[in-house]
């Protein structure tokens, strides 16, 4: 398969996508509806309107690899579209919140994985646990 470095963007195509699209539509959508280059690395994800299916495309220096999911239950936390931005960029964090069917904006996903040890056992000692 392919590895995620730290140096590797995660990108989210905002809206809806029509998911029967195969390499060349989806390697369009990047290159002119995203203004990303297709064979940087990154990986771009796509949902289609049900909010039940994903689909990523991915360079790996040799050939373009296109991943799926599907949901049997429940919907993706995908971001509506609106006029200002076709894309929106993700930490690996949040990627595995979004694919683990977690709300990445109604949660403080931010702030958890920031916290140091130092500060955990600050706050140890203050309460006597």
């Amino acid at each position: 398969m392919f590895g995620l470095g730290p140096a590797t963007k995660i990108y989210l195509a905002v809206g809806a996508t029509d998911l029967r699209k195969g390499f060349e539509g989806l390697y369009g959508m990047v290159k002119d509806r995203l203004g990303l280059e297709p064979l940087s690395g990154h990986l771009v994800f796509f949902c289609n309107g049900s909010r039940n299916r994903i689909k990523v495309l991915f360079w790996d220096g040799s050939g373009l690899w296109i991943c799926a999911k599907r949901l049997e239950k429940g919907r993706f936390s995908w971001p509506a579209e609106n006029e200002q931005a076709a894309r929106v960029t993700l930490s690996h964090e949040e990627l595995s919140l979004l694919l683990g069917g977690i709300d990445v904006t109604r949660t403080k996903a931010k702030d958890w994985y920031r916290k140091t040890i130092t500060e955990r056992e600050k706050v140890e000692k203050e309460t006597g646990n």
